[in-house]
């Protein structure tokens, strides 16, 4: 047998990329790292990465309003996301990074198109150097990889998606997510560049009543 690539791929082999996206508390992260490990792939969440550009950015003291030291930060900033941590130049940012002050900002920081050119280089060279993964965030199957191996839509009901955010944070209580989620739902989707959407061949699963095997077997099922 000749060589493979750490994803179990030949050499030259195209990258297997399996793109999940969908809007915050849809389940994304928790059934992209599932199904990562049943494929024996590496996981990427991509919102870290522009959560950590905020994080920079509220560290500095940088206004959001400069989107050019913004851009430059999201360039310059060492920013590692690993399966279960994230360090910033440095600084473990794992707990700030889901905390309110990262998640108001994030959503402006999002929709500066030069810090989406950065960090969606950084996702694809992320990907090559692994010869594959499964990546996890809004516009992963409709901008960064159109052509991945499968493309999933994930979302729940409102009330569902406050209601495990809320879980993830314990300071934070069910209203004041469900408000920050809304708001964030509506920015993220009218945004001009890279707004969430939906890929036209998109596998598309409400997750409100599913436990995160199910909707991994039901991948899977489409995988084979």
């Amino acid at each position: 047998m000749g060589p493979v690539t750490p994803s179990g791929r030949p050499p030259g082999a195209a990258p297997r990329v399996i793109a999940i996206d969908g809007p915050a508390g849809s389940g994304k992260s928790t059934v992209a790292r599932r199904l990562a490990e049943r494929l024996g792939l590496e996981y990427l969440d991509t919102g870290a990465m522009y959560r950590s550009v905020a994080f920079a950015a509220m560290a500095r003291e940088v206004d959001l309003a400069d989107t050019e030291a913004i851009v430059e930060l999201a360039r310059t900033s060492d920013i590692r996301v690993e399966s279960t941590s994230v360090t910033v130049d440095g600084v473990d940012a794992t707990t700030q990074i889901r905390g309110p002050e990262v998640t108001r900002s994030v959503s402006t920081v999002a929709a500066i198109s030069g810090v989406r050119d950065v960090l969606r280089l950084r996702q694809r060279a992320w990907v090559t150097a692994r010869g594959g993964g499964v990546l996890e965030g809004r516009d992963i199957g409709t901008v960064v990889f159109p052509d991945a191996e499968l493309k999933v839509y994930l979302s729940a009901s409102a009330r569902t998606r406050a209601e495990r955010r809320a879980g993830e944070v314990s300071a934070l209580d069910y209203e004041t997510v469900a408000a920050d989620l809304a708001a964030r739902d509506a920015a993220d989707s009218t945004r001009q560049h890279d707004p969430l959407a939906q890929a036209p061949d998109a596998v598309v699963i409400d997750t409100t009543d599913l436990t995160v095997d199910e909707v991994v077997d039901q991948l899977l099922a489409r995988l084979r």
